[in-house]
């Protein structure tokens, strides 16, 4: 006959799910959280390196020039056409041992107009004026701005030169 209860006694029993706290699936849930941090944390910040002293534009006479030649790893500086370069990039070629180390700490503008890297091309008189380069000829003064735009697209300017006693020397503190 048939059940009042209206149960079937050959129904299966309700079917219980199953937890999700199971060791496998807290095991494969933490990994899963540790790769995502790895993959998303941030970066640490890059560290520039650092870059060379700030050099601030000065006025040189021929002896406050002179100490500037890479001796004892000092910065190499010289003169062309009133205008300091500081050329310690190309320390080899301008400082000691190099071909061009007479000019370093000097006005180098004479012996780069005439082509000649020779000790009689540098004033000798550092208390003196300041070579004027007007027995130069066109060539030579037309050489001179070529170095002296080579120069300028090479190495910074850090200063000018003005002769011993001038007033920009005695405006600079010189």
């Amino acid at each position: 006959m048939a059940d009042t209860t209206g149960q079937s006694s050959n129904a299966p029993e309700p079917a219980y799910a199953e937890s999700v706290a199971t060791p496998i699936n807290l095991i494969l849930l933490a990994a899963f959280v540790v790769l995502v941090y790895l993959r998303l944390r941030p970066a640490s910040p890059t560290t520039l390196p650092k870059g060379p002293a700030p050099t601030v534009f000065r006025t040189f006479t021929p002896p406050t020039l002179l100490p500037f030649s890479g001796a004892n790893n000092t910065p190499i500086y010289f003169a062309v056409n009133g205008r300091v370069f500081d050329v310690s990039a190309g320390r080899n070629f301008y400082g000691p041992g190099g071909p061009y180390e007479n000019f370093a700490g000097r006005d180098a503008s004479r012996g780069l107009a005439k082509g000649s890297f020779d000790e009689d091309m540098l004033t000798e008189n550092l208390e003196g004026p300041i070579d004027s380069l007007e027995d130069l000829s066109p060539d030579e003064l037309e050489a001179l701005r070529g170095w002296e735009e080579r120069f300028e697209e090479k190495y910074l300017v850090v200063g000018r030169l003005v002769p011993v006693g001038s007033e920009e020397a005695k405006e600079a503190g010189l």
